[in-house]
């Protein structure tokens, strides 16, 4: 049962003691205030910060056994200040604000506790809607802390049980690594290190073109060196790149190491640590990791130099954004120190010196955006639009018109590449062809990898915001959405079945809404982010006899898809 506390919560302004830790940290945090959100020996499948697809992950991943269903508790008093039901992310997600200042979250939950959930079924029954985004009062739903507020689950964009745990600033609601709060995970071993990097800037931006040499690294228990050990000759603007992952003590899983700091001659001149973030610059691991090398191999170089408009602030130090010119003739020593948070650190040291380049700087091809300011750019049939913030650095803009595609209703245009990564989006405008008639309504812009980018027609245009550069052109959608039943057919007996299941799916501009009725009322249908299956639920309100079920989905250019049957009960 969830329990009212008495009075109200007032946010205290506490004093914290710093505390001696082999971390690096530009802030202290409470410690032995938290307890864990579950009561299973804590071990994690997934680190804060590390490397994922496009952010860097924001929580603990505290493993639940493979299975589902373990009570989760609050970490400490407060109250249920939000509770978020979604297809995709959390799935089932409660935030708990604190009165020390801070926000625990905890997420891919299988279901909440009776009185949380009675809210949210009032909320979707209310507005119609499986997706809820609730937010509570402080009076409204106060816990203690180990009270039990939901129990463990598979849902949403989760590729496994386990409870995703976030501690976050709630003034700032940046993220903030839970570990440092003392929810530490049992660990005595370094990261390793697999392999070293050396970029050739030369003063031009940092693009899939920079030159750079490999070197394969060795070692063991935290000392690794260079596998052909040798000076590195160097010339001009340089940088370096690393590979490495860590692993504690309770599990194999391969996580991401706490901080990466890179020192020249005993000095440091690029820090790294995910200590807290922010989650609108949570995208700049693209910035932060070499984005083309990931693309073309899989491979996760995290760079040790900074570009310009990477604004993350997961950098605590820098000189000269982690870039290096050697100009003397001096052997030069460099190391890099990477470090878990608990300490463990691993090590590696090599000599560089510098050698004159001989070779004439190369001349870049294409029209110079600036990473700082708005970028447009504009052709008989096509018009893009950067906005300010969205490149990390400056780039050369490469553009083409390209053949026809079969279907297509404009040419294929090169909007630069894929290498090059945008932090949030930027709007791309395309001409029709004439051909296209009374159907610009229907069209949207589409790239050759097979993404819908949208669209809507403006004034002669199709335009359309897109998250990536690439080669793009338009298409029509004018075909529903497909709804494939699972588990039921025309005069069907469901007399002994939970639930209703019936699968759903786009061919192009994606699922917009969907709405579920039985005998003419709306039903509650959940969406299964894993198996794209909406699932309606039994629940005592259907009485024997004849029903008539019906489900209209309609995607994102209005297409419409009727899918009705009769059933008994």
């Amino acid at each position: 049962m969830l329990r009212k506390l008495p009075g109200c919560l007032l946010i205290l302004f506490l004093s914290f003691a710093a505390f001696a830790q082999d971390v690096v940290q530009t802030h202290q945090y409470p410690k032995d205030v938290f307890r864990y959100p579950l009561d299973l020996p804590p071990t994690t499948a997934g680190s804060f910060g590390e490397l994922r697809s496009n952010h860097f992950h924001s929580g603990l991943d505290f493993k639940t056994n493979q299975t589902t269903g373990y009570p989760v508790h609050a970490v400490y008093d407060g109250y249920v200040s939000r509770i978020r039901i979604q297809f995709g992310g959390f799935g089932r997600a409660v935030y708990i604000t604190h009165p020390n200042g801070f926000v625990s979250v905890y997420g891919h939950l299988e279901r909440l506790a009776p009185e949380l959930a009675k809210i949210v079924r009032d909320y979707q029954y209310q507005n119609q809607t499986w997706e809820a985004d609730i937010q509570l009062s402080p009076l409204q739903m106060q816990v203690y802390k180990g009270q039990v507020v939901a129990w463990s689950g598979n849902a949403g964009a989760s590729a496994g049980p386990h409870v995703h745990f976030e501690l976050r600033d709630a003034l700032t609601q940046e993220t903030i690594n839970p570990q440092l709060f003392g929810l530490t995970i049992r660990d005595k071993v370094p990261p390793t290190l697999t392999s070293m990097y050396v970029y050739h800037l030369n003063g031009l931006p940092f693009s899939e073109k920079t030159a750079k040499d490999f070197f394969q690294v060795a070692g063991a228990n935290g000392k690794y060196h260079l596998v052909h050990p040798g000076v590195i000759t160097l010339s001009g603007e340089t940088g370096f790149g690393i590979s490495t992952y860590d692993v504690n003590s309770t599990s194999a899983n391969h996580n991401g190491a706490y901080s990466i700091q890179l020192n020249v001659d005993d000095k440091p001149v690029y820090t790294f640590a995910v200590e807290r973030f922010a989650f609108d610059q949570t995208h700049a691991i693209n910035a932060h990791i070499d984005f083309p090398a990931y693309l073309t191999t899989g491979r996760e170089i995290q760079k040790s130099f900074i570009l310009p408009g990477n604004k993350i602030s997961i950098y605590p130090q820098s000189v000269n954004r982690g870039l290096i010119n050697f100009e003397d003739d001096a052997i030069h020593q460099v190391e890099y120190v990477v470090k878990d948070v608990m300490g463990n650190t691993s090590t590696l040291k090599f000599s560089v010196r510098f050698k004159q380049q001989t070779s004439p700087k190369p001349v870049p091809a294409g029209t110079l955006f600036k990473y700082d300011q708005q970028n447009v750019f504009t052709s008989d049939r096509v018009k893009v639009v950067i906005p300010q913030g969205n490149l990390y650095d400056d780039l050369y803009f490469d553009y083409g018109m390209l053949s026809h595609r079969p279907g297509a209703y404009s040419a294929t245009y090169h909007i630069h590449n894929r290498f090059t990564p945008i932090h949030d989006s930027y709007e791309v405008w395309i001409k029709p062809d004439s051909t296209i008639g009374n159907y610009v309504n229907k069209a949207v812009i589409v790239s050759t990898t097979g993404a819908c980018e949208g669209g809507e027609y403006v004034d002669g245009y199709i335009k359309a915001n897109a998250r990536t550069f690439g080669d793009f052109y338009i298409k029509l959608d004018t075909v529903g959405p497909r709804v494939t039943p699972v588990n039921i057919h025309d005069g069907a007996g469901m007399a002994g079945a939970r639930t209703i299941s019936v699968r759903i799916s786009d061919n192009l501009s994606g699922i917009k809404s969907y709405n579920g009725t039985i005998d003419g009322q709306w039903v509650l249908m959940e969406y299964d982010y894993k198996t794209k299956v909406l699932i309606y639920t039994f629940d005592g309100s259907i009485k024997p006899g004849k029903h008539i079920f019906n489900l209209a989905v309609a995607d994102n250019k209005n297409n419409l898809t009727q899918f009705t049957t009769t059933f008994y009960r």
